[in-house]
């Protein structure tokens, strides 16, 4: 099976969740117009991202929200899977969560847990483990951002039978101490290349680009295989943009036998090692 993934790179306006959304409406429908099938959004693409605890609130809606009502029915017109970043507010608490929606509604909900730098002073970490979904175009994990840091998330996403991951994000300096690495990527697009050779899964990631006063997003949004070959981007620092692949499941299936003999899954030593998600070993 074998369908198209589009990654959309822009800049959402913090607080402007009206905005934002309708903006979202429109890139997905210039998407799916494209042939994409599963379409990735940025990192809080509705609420804009930003650690202005008044600007977040004033954005901030139930997993239930307008946000899933309306990507929930593009989706079912479009024939789509949609992910992307909003800030959810469960009481008073504010969570950096993520929906993955189909044509019948939604496959994933999400919450960050990872959270970076001043993400911890207005949001509460994420509570609601690692979700992998079965969606008309394959087995789909989701995560956010600088979960792709850690690299038990994208390995339990993989065990758990992902063939896609698909990341929103919002990536920004301040990590690595070299910004681009000697072929001009930044760390976190090398981490994600690299991560889906290491996990033989397919991986889409949607950033935010751009400057605000308080900050500058690196963009760099892309996809790559399962080989940890580039299929599309990275996108530039300053540029709203998208990034469109097809992805073919089987080549997902494949890489986990690289030959007779190299089996990466199946080379796991888990008679010595293993990844407990929860009460789950894997």
């Amino acid at each position: 099976m074998s369908f198209r993934v589009a990654a959309l790179q822009f800049q959402a306006e913090p607080g402007a969740a009206g905005a934002n959304r309708a903006r979202t409406l429109a890139l997905i429908a210039e998407a799916a117009a494209g042939g994409a099938r599963v379409i990735v959004l940025p990192e809080l693409a509705i609420s804009g991202y930003t650690l202005d605890e008044t600007a977040l609130r004033a954005a901030a809606e139930p997993v239930d929200g307008p946000t899933l009502a309306a990507w929930h029915e593009a989706a079912r017109r479009l024939g789509l899977v949609i992910a992307g970043g909003f800030c959810e507010r469960v009481g008073e608490d504010l969570h950096n969560s993520a929906l993955l929606v189909g044509p019948d509604g939604l496959l994933l909900h999400y919450r960050k847990l990872h959270l970076f730098d001043g993400e911890k002073t207005v949001f509460a970490p994420g509570d609601l483990g690692l979700p992998v979904a079965d969606t008309p175009f394959g087995r789909i994990g989701l995560c956010v951002c600088y979960d792709l840091r850690f690299v038990e998330v994208m390995r339990a996403l993989a065990l758990r039978g992902a063939d896609l991951v698909v990341v929103p994000t919002a990536w920004v300096g301040g990590f690595d101490k070299v910004a681009r690495d000697g072929d001009g990527l930044i760390g976190q697009a090398r981490g994600a290349i690299v991560q889906a050779n290491l996990n033989q899964v397919y991986v889409a990631c949607a950033s935010q680009c751009g400057a605000t006063p308080q900050m500058s997003f690196l963009g760099s949004s892309l996809i790559a295989d399962p080989y940890g070959r580039i299929l599309s981007g990275p996108l530039p620092a300053d540029a709203d943009g998208t990034v469109a692949a097809e992805v073919d499941l089987a080549q997902a299936r494949l890489a986990q036998e690289r030959s007779a003999l190299i089996r990466p899954r199946r080379d796991r030593r888990t008679d010595v090692y293993g990844l407990r998600l929860g009460a789950e070993t894997l």
